[in-house]
């Protein structure tokens, strides 16, 4: 099986906290998953770790059969709270990505990013967009250079709920290797098809979404269950 994401011994700290501790775990390329944890149990970390945009202090990180840093292209990442350039127009943002992962039909593919997102009038400067807008704009940026690799931190925030199914129907229709951290479970659920759950930076429990919910007891909602296996219950 080929893993398009390893983590192993991966340890980080900020000053006196230790955000992750010995974290492992796999993805296997095409797989979609998601990272489940209470506020700071290290997930955001993670994702920049595997981004290339934090170093970690011990431990080994593969992306694409690469170290974060080498591996660029092979990886597009959406930051909870994503904002574009805001002194930049919505194409001068893609375009500007685009050329910078060496996109060369980035013409054809702002537009059909653009026509998905109903980002319509490019020429618009991003600092004028509504919220709703500017994250549309940041998923079209993490999207245009057809990643391998999708890390994707709250991703629909700030999205109406028909803009959040058409999102969410384009990324499953990938072929990408996602991993997806999100507060709720209805779009972990939807989106993903496996399931890690970490706290103060371990992983404490990981499977398949059809066997999380067997954990249910009684008719139990997805998130009283994982609030079982987060308060060591399970």
């Amino acid at each position: 099986m080929e893993y398009c994401i390893e983590l192993e011994g991966v340890t980080k700290s900020f000053t006196k906290i230790k955000a992750l501790d010995e974290l492992s775990f796999k993805v296997p390329c095409g797989e979609s998953f998601a990272l489940l944890g209470p506020n700071g149990a290290g997930k955001s970390t993670t994702l920049r770790i595997l981004s290339g945009l934090l170093k970690p202090d011990s431990g080994k990180v593969m992306v694409c059969n690469s170290t974060p840093d080498l591996a660029g292209d092979c990886i597009g990442y959406l930051p909870e709270d994503a904002l574009p350039f805001l002194n930049l127009t919505v194409k001068e943002n893609l375009e500007y990505i685009a050329l910078l992962r060496g996109v060369r039909d980035y013409k054809s593919r702002i537009v059909e990013l653009a026509s998905f997102l109903h980002l319509e009038d490019l020429d618009k400067p991003a600092g004028s967009l509504s919220r709703g807008n500017r994250q549309k704009l940041a998923i079209a940026m993490t999207l245009i250079h057809r990643p391998r690799v999708l890390l994707l931190d709250e991703p629909l925030n700030y999205l109406d709920l028909p803009t959040q199914e058409e999102v969410i129907k384009y990324l499953r229709g990938l072929n990408s290797t996602m991993l997806v951290s999100t507060h709720i479970m209805s779009i972990a659920e939807r989106l993903t098809s496996y399931v890690i759950i970490i706290n103060k930076g371990r992983v404490i429990w990981e499977g398949r979404m059809d066997d999380l919910k067997k954990l249910s007891k009684n008719e139990e909602r997805l998130e009283e269950v994982v609030a079982r296996i987060m308060g060591g219950k399970i």
